[in-house]
């Protein structure tokens, strides 16, 4: 009986062997609960290893695996390796929580701005894996189009040069920025100009994207969302890469990266050179982009010292003014209906006749944006105790650069020069080129202080302190008629300094096993002042201070492991920007805005089965938001008491929708993602102004409970992605985005008409020997179904001759292109 055991257990070997099994699971920190995107696993026995990177919900896979003994080993930069053994008899999950290591033992990560599991917030992580497959060398914002609520815009039309984007409606002046933890936002005008940081996102780790006040940063209030980037976390190993893109409009992308690995166990440097060069869509909307990336830190086993620098230069023909309504969504008739109201003709009517809708109206051969800015970062994060860290940030941003227009017929006295006298003749007007120069410093420091005893209990007391002084001046270099002027005079030149101060203190507290609260409290202050005199010559020396206090407070309950309810409520306030102060005098000075934000939804990730022998995982964020405004500025029309164009606080208006994110995997072959936002977006009162050139005085229109301009009802976007054979894999991405109105009057004749685009995206990968480890090739294939719509504009009414006229222009964007990638991995 003995032998016949032995025989039969011999014989069922060889079959248990052969049955195909999974090995999945999740790998979070042990203190939060927080998933971690791109963890390492390495699966090993005693014939072969692999390993895989956790994706963005911090989920592994490995599939058809036989039935053999394996060592599992879980580890992530900052937390403590960790090892499983695992006996496969059928398909098992093996989840990891990791205990975070000193912040020094790895990298300094960015921790204290960001949200996490228990924060209540509403929040999308972008992984290292979804920015190198998505990046083909268009601006960063393209690269988080594919995230809930997000709409992209490009005046070039194609994604290189100058680029928006708006999250929930609110344009990149809501969004705070900030690069491991450093405000990027400009100081003035709150605004994120990523022309400047070109190829940026190859030296990025991950980022993070929340929507709403979300919780406290530094650097300018966040008034729609926040987008919090890591840059690239230490490797271990030496390494050597490039990538180099070519597409339409003779496009190209080329870049080399480099970095030492570990030396001595303890100091390692990282580079990046890149350059991207575009002819853009829209006619001469050309760019020309250089970049470079260095790091170099010391890692010791408490202490963390890092450098980290960064550069962008940028020339940037300009395509700011748009394209007519005629060229874009009208026919022959109205483009000559246009031409004849505006009393066009010579050159520039010619010019309109010709284009198309890829019309620049700027023709002059310099008419170029020049800026080149400068970042300097020194971290440092010191483990004082197990239960104890400290991290700091020194950093400075130098800017300098300035755009060149011609400009025809402007009057002399515009400039602040005496009219030309020629024998009997005097001249008032002149053909010129005129430089708009701005020259500024920002540096700082940021701090955190984090107490983490215990997995129920995590604090941090933070902030930064940061120092902006901005130079604007204008030159003109050259004039048919320059009067008493000489070459670089300054026809204006005034100084803006800004200081900004802010602390918090964040404390997360587990009440029970499942019940987690937090509260988060921010004090802010903003001191500014400017003086000297504006471009229209108007002397704007002014002061200003505001204290701010931002309060936050969010609850969690966890259902399981793995499915989540929040909640959180916050109240977010921010100054107004630069143009507000330098268009009003004190007494017509608009007052700050004030934002009260509810956040809750439910995330979680569900295992339903197996289809043809893959695993089937569902993942869900479904989320409500309220934004309720106080005194929001927006446009109007209106001109206050010195003549000037102004932002006017609106009393009540509002945000409130639904986000709806979801994720079906088989195994690693198929992931079809998807997320839905609908919202409503109202202003109670709005009144209109509308210049009345008849009267000479401005026309009032009252509207009640119209919609906020360029905040979509309907936004969308969905990825099917199939591994077509090993190593090649194909994506299908699709967006749709419902019309959005001009201005805030919700006037049918001034709307962005609802568009709906589709991408293709194929990536081969294939390993080499030793040297060259890998080969990578990338084909995208944009707006595929030859889409002809907009993504961004603007409009303007006047009455003129007792009649109404409304002037609508557009920035049209690329139909059918590509960009084709090679990538090499040594």
């Amino acid at each position: 009986m003995k032998n016949l055991l032995m025989a039969v257990a011999l014989v069922l070997l060889p079959l248990q062997l052969l049955a195909q099994h999974t090995i999945s699971g999740q790998v979070t920190d042990a203190a939060t609960g927080e998933a971690l995107p791109g963890a390492t696993i390495l699966l090993e026995h005693p014939v072969d290893a692999t390993a895989m990177e956790a994706d963005r919900y911090g989920n592994y896979m490995f599939e058809d695996m036989p039935a053999l003994t394996y060592q599992l080993t879980a580890s992530f930069l900052g937390y403590e390796t960790v090892k499983k053994q695992v006996v496969l008899t059928k398909s098992t999950v093996v989840d990891f929580q990791l205990k975070s290591a000193s912040l020094s033992a790895g990298e300094v990560v960015v921790t204290a701005t960001r949200a996490n599991k228990n924060t209540g917030t509403t929040y999308t992580n972008v992984s290292r894996e979804e920015i190198e497959a998505r990046n083909f060398g268009q601006d960063l914002p393209y690269l988080l189009e594919q995230t809930p609520s997000v709409v992209v815009n490009s005046d070039a039309g194609a994604g290189v040069g100058y680029t928006g984007i708006r999250i929930r409606g609110s344009d990149i002046t809501r969004i705070n920025v900030t690069v491991n933890g450093i405000p990027v936002n400009d100081a003035e005008s709150h605004g994120v100009f990523f022309v400047n940081m070109p190829d940026f996102a190859s030296s990025v780790q991950d980022m993070q994207v929340q929507r709403g006040v979300g919780t406290s940063t530094n650097g300018a209030g966040a008034f729609g969302a926040s987008i919090n980037i890591q840059t690239q976390q230490l490797r271990r190993e030496a390494y050597a890469e490039t990538d180099h893109t070519y597409g339409s409009f003779d496009t190209w992308k080329n870049n080399v990266r480099f970095g030492t690995g570990l030396i001595n166990g303890k100091f390692a440097f990282d580079g990046r050179l890149s350059r991207i060069t575009s002819d853009g869509y829209i006619d001469r909307a050309s760019s020309d982009l250089k970049s470079f990336y260095f790091s170099g830190g010391y890692f010791g086993e408490k202490t963390t010292l890092k450098f980290v620098t960064f550069s962008g230069q940028e020339k940037t023909y300009q395509a700011w003014y748009g394209t007519p309504e005629a060229l874009v969504y009208g026919n022959a008739a109205d483009l000559q209906a246009y031409i004849e109201r505006n009393y066009i003709g010579g050159s520039d009517s010619l010019n309109l006749v010709t284009a198309g809708r890829r019309y620049n109206y700027y023709t002059y051969d310099n008419e170029t944006d020049n800026y080149q800015q400068d970042h300097y970062q020194l971290h440092f994060a010191q483990e004082l105790t197990t239960a104890l860290n400290f991290s700091g940030a020194l950093h400075y941003t130098y800017g300098h650069g300035y755009y060149e227009q011609f400009r025809a017929e402007d009057e002399l006295a515009s400039y602040g020069l005496p009219d030309v006298v020629i024998g009997s003749e005097t001249i008032t007007t002149t053909d010129l080129i005129r430089r708009r120069w701005l020259d500024n410093d920002f540096y700082g420091v940021t701090y955190a202080l984090r107490y983490n005893p215990s997995a129920r209990l995590d604090a941090t007391l933070g902030g930064a302190w940061n120092r902006y002084d901005g130079r604007h001046f204008g030159e003109i270099i050259w004039a048919r008629y320059a009067s008493t002027s000489n070459i670089r005079d300054r026809y204006y030149d005034n100084n803006g300094n800004k200081t900004d101060f802010n602390i918090f203190g964040k404390v997360s507290y587990g009440l029970t096993d499942k019940l987690n609260v937090f509260t988060d409290l921010q004090l802010r202050t903003v001191g500014y002042s400017f003086l000297g005199y504006d471009n229209d010559l108007s002397n704007i020396t002014q002061e200003a201070d505001f204290t701010f206090f931002n309060p936050k407070a969010g609850v969690t309950y966890s259902l399981n492991a793995l499915n989540q309810l929040y909640a959180s409520y916050a109240i977010g306030n921010r100054e107004p920007v630069r143009e507000d102060f330098i268009s009003s005098t004190p007494s017509s000075r608009p007052s700050h805005e004030t934002l009260r934000n509810v956040e809750a939804g439910y995330r979680g990730s569900q295992s339903l089965g197996s289809v043809a022998g893959k695993t089937l995982v569902a993942q869900v964020d479904l989320n409500y938001f309220y934004m309720n405004y106080k005194n929001q500025l927006v446009l109007t029309g209106q001109i206050n008491d010195v003549g000037a164009y102004i932002r006017t606080n609106i009393d009540k208006s509002y945000r409130q929708g639904v986000e709806l994110a979801g994720a079906l995997k088989v195994g690693s072959f198929t992931t079809l993602s998807s997320n839905i936002a609908y919202s409503q977006n109202k202003i109670n009162n709005f009144s209109e102004f509308i210049d009345n050139y008849d009267s000479g005085e401005q026309q009032r229109n009252t509207y009640h409970k119209t919609d906020i301009a360029f905040s979509p009802d309907w936004v969308t976007a969905s990825q099917l992605e199939v591994e077509v054979l090993k190593g090649l894999r194909g994506a299908f991405l699709f967006k749709t985005v419902s019309k959005q109105y001009l201005d805030n009057t919700s006037n049918e004749s001034r709307i962005i008409p609802g568009y709906q685009v589709g991408d293709l995206r194929l990536r081969y990968n294939v390993g080499f020997g030793k040297v060259l480890k890998e080969l990578e090739l990338g084909l995208q294939i944009n707006n595929l179904f030859n889409e002809r719509y907009a993504a961004n504009g603007y409009t303007f009414s006047y009455i003129y001759g007792a009649q109404q006229t409304t002037e609508n222009f557009y920035y049209p964007q690329a139909t059918r292109n590509f960009l084709l990638s090679v990538g090499l991995k040594f």
